[in-house]
């Protein structure tokens, strides 16, 4: 099979490293891809986003199947113009991704399908908004309606914060047009975790947990990011909470997707908080997470090209999953300064040394290539990986590789995986 994978980020990187294993590959493009993508797949000069450009190149060079990364692009209509030239891909409809493109869509959604998910409003006006927040108190949820990079949601600890936080999202437009609505919820106590599940438009098989770390410093200090690590299984998603969610969560959705004719295909990403063995929705999105994908890829043992391609063509019942049994974990090392500003441009040395290391992985995010050089180029730059037979040791090899990285300029949390470490060591 000729494979497009389209995006340029670390959840690309590993898709690529993936799909690159396949006895069904005969031939990897990329578009556009980064420095370390271009290692396994032929990188193109198309941009992610740029929808007739993909499907140009998609029918130029007779691919088979399309797998698109990013969310933008799937809200943008990429697969139905790919399908409707003849191409097959991996990722849901433009329909189906109002799931993500709008998260008063998903609230909605979740409403009739009796998904388990926090109490919300959903607002066009300022005012309106907070009275609702007058009502209701803190903490509470501010959200953007619309796409935000990951960004566009503040928990807020008084009525005051979560004032501001209309007001910059509604006035001040700090995340665009994303913000012309917002979506405001309940605050949901307990322990985050990300759940995955492919889906074919009628049936669901389940992938893995993960658990990310979204604050950009340790002890889950400072602003909110597109995430700082992750690590997979999690001990909080037990086979038992894991059976819950695709019971509660993932299989009426699906059903109720397809009823409301806009059936879903694609990866299903869960974003849930669990409390006292209970898990409640906080968010779905369109597409495999990042960091958690690169996490995801490093346990997979079964083909993965195999899988994508059955989702694509509904008929998952074909497909049986094999995992590796250790944890893996992903640390995400980015440019000083993210989530505000950073220098771009700074080079990134000693990559080949922490790739040495066992059972270890440098996944590219924000990079490029210069002559013989590998420059930053954006917020969130390289996702190293590691694997171990514990959370611990998957720490233990992933710093490892990190502290091989020589980047001056470059900066990570320490403690990810810390509340699994924890449990190890109780």
């Amino acid at each position: 099979m000729k494979v497009l994978v389209v995006g340029s980020g670390g959840r690309e990187h590993a898709l690529c490293w993936s799909i690159a294993k396949s006895a069904k590959l005969s031939k990897l493009y990329c578009a556009p891809g980064n420095a370390g993508i271009k290692d396994v797949a032929e990188c193109v000069n198309v941009g992610a986003e740029d929808v007739d450009g993909v499907v140009a190149f998609a029918k130029d060079n007779a691919i088979d199947l399309v797998v698109v990364g990013p969310e933008a692009p799937l809200v943008l209509g990429m697969v139905d113009k790919l399908e409707e030239a003849g191409i097959k891909a991996f990722g849901p409809s433009a329909a189906a991704s109002v799931l993500e493109g709008s998260k008063g869509f998903m609230k909605d959604m979740c409403a009739k399908a009796g998904v388990p998910t926090a109490g919300y409003g959903r607002f066009t006006d300022a005012d309106k908004a907070k009275d609702f927040i007058r009502e209701n108190g803190a903490p509470i949820v501010v959200k953007t309606d619309g796409l935000a990079a990951g960004k566009g949601v503040i928990i807020c600890e008084s009525v005051e914060e979560a004032f501001k936080a209309v007001d910059d999202m509604m006035g001040e437009k700090i995340f665009g047009d994303a913000g012309n609505e917002i979506v405001i919820e309940d605050f949901l106590r307990g322990e985050e975790c990300s759940f995955f599940a492919l889906v074919d438009g009628e049936r669901a098989l389940p992938l893995a947990a993960a658990q990310d770390h979204k604050a950009a410093y340790d002890g889950d200090k400072g602003p909110n990011t597109g995430g700082m690590g992750a690590y997979s299984p999690t001990p909080i998603a037990s086979p038992e909470i894991c059976d819950k969610i695709m019971e509660t969560a993932i299989t009426p959705l699906i059903k109720t997707m397809a009823a409301e004719g806009c059936p879903y295909k694609g990866v299903l990403f869960c974003g849930l908080m669990v409390e006292n063995g209970v898990p409640t929705v906080l968010e779905y999105n369109i597409r495999f997470g990042d960091p958690e994908c690169q996490v995801l890829m490093m346990r997979w043992k079964s083909d993965v090209l195999e899988a994508l391609e059955a989702a694509a063509e509904g008929r998952l019942d074909d497909i049986s999953l094999e995992w590796h049994d250790e944890t893996a974990m992903v640390v995400v090392m980015a440019a000083e300064g993210y989530p505000g500003s950073y220098e771009k441009g700074t080079e990134i040395k000693n990559l080949a040394d922490a790739n040495g290391v066992e059972n270890a992985f440098v996944f590219h995010a924000g990079t490029k290539a210069e002559g013989d050089k590998v420059l930053a180029t954006g917020g969130r730059v390289l996702g190293v990986t590691g694997r171990g037979q514990s959370v611990k040791q998957a720490q233990a090899t992933t710093y490892q590789a990190v502290d091989a990285i020589d980047w001056p300029k470059g900066f990570c949390r320490r403690d990810i995986g810390w509340r699994a470490v924890e449990r190890e060591n109780s």
